[in-house]
């Protein structure tokens, strides 16, 4: 294997980006997210997990592995899919503002599809269920959750075809509160709900969104929000002093400003809105990350596991 920080080069999503295929770009960011945990301040944290359980007093004989029992002497169960940990749904934003790409080499869609493919490879790797729910105005795809193997190579074949549909022109908006209405809906059993997404809404549809968000961890399902945004000029607002014509993804509504004039009050208004929603997610135990397309991957994956770590 590379050494560290080879390996560590694979969470940089400007190294991601030139990668062919997302079963490398998937497996390069988890090896060299595991890679991390080695390094402070990540130690401590188990990325694998066992096949087998062992045998307690009322478990059907049928499900003992008699290979395992003839090499150890011991009993053990092997784990099914409905037995795994977790259950996850890798839910993704494929709205036209999510093809933003700014100063990153990456558009907002195409980090959160890698993020997507590490998130599947990980939970995959720990034995955990896992499916992908894709939504714009409502959800267009949806493959449950599965723990095997081989059905992650379906969840990468599915973002590969979400990406290269995502560089056609779309006109469909955003509506991540009746989506996420429709996934509470579909969703039967206590799953783990990851959320990618730039929360590029209406201003009024807000609240709903927030609604939203608590209408599924009322119904039991553990939340996390990732809040992906190109952190030089959606944050930070940093364009060249001079007029610009900006154009809504969403809307087609233009405007020429100069973005000097509005910078402080913008970089204000994105503060507000990012402190309402983490507050509303905090007071009710919703994990809210805000993750910059040229960051590392290790901040949103790091954020994943300590969420899971607390639930097993």
């Amino acid at each position: 294997m590379a050494d560290s920080n080879t390996a560590l080069r694979y969470l940089d999503p400007s190294v991601i980006a030139q990668l062919d295929t997302m079963e490398l770009r998937a497996r390069l960011i988890v090896e060299g997210f595991i890679t991390g945990l080695h390094r402070s301040p990540y130690h401590g944290f188990s990325v694998e997990f066992a096949e087998h359980r062992p045998y307690n007093p009322g478990d059907e004989l049928r499900h003992v592995d008699w290979k395992v029992y003839a090499k150890t002497d011991r009993f053990y169960i092997k784990q099914y899919e409905e037995e795994t940990n977790l259950r996850h749904y890798v839910v993704l934003d494929t709205s036209p503002s999510m093809h933003y790409r700014g100063e990153s080499e990456l558009s907002k869609f195409e980090y959160g599809a890698y993020l997507a493919a590490g998130l599947h490879h990980l939970m995959i790797k720990q034995r955990d269920a896992t499916g992908l729910i894709a939504f714009d105005e409502s959800v267009h795809t949806m493959r449950r959750p599965k723990a095997t193997p081989g059905y992650l190579q379906q969840l990468l074949v599915t973002l590969d075809q979400l990406t290269d549909a995502s560089v056609q022109e779309s006109d469909q908006r955003t509506s991540a509160a009746a989506a996420l209405d429709e996934v509470a809906e579909r969703i039967a059993r206590r799953s783990m709900v990851v959320l990618i997404t730039d929360l590029f809404e209406n201003i009024a549809a807000h609240d709903d969104l927030l609604q939203a968000l608590r209408r599924l961890r009322h119904r039991g399902h553990e939340v996390i929000v990732f809040h992906v945004l190109e952190g030089e000029t959606e944050r930070r607002f940093q364009f060249p002093n001079a007029p610009m014509l900006f154009r809504d993804a969403e809307t087609g509504e233009q405007m020429t400003l100069q973005p000097a004039q509005l910078r402080e009050h913008y970089q204000e208004a994105v503060e507000h809105f990012s402190e309402r929603f983490r507050h509303a997610c905090l007071e009710h135990d919703i994990d809210f990350a805000e993750l910059d397309t040229t960051e590392p991957y290790d901040q949103a994956l790091l954020t994943y596991l300590n969420k899971r770590q607390r639930l097993v």
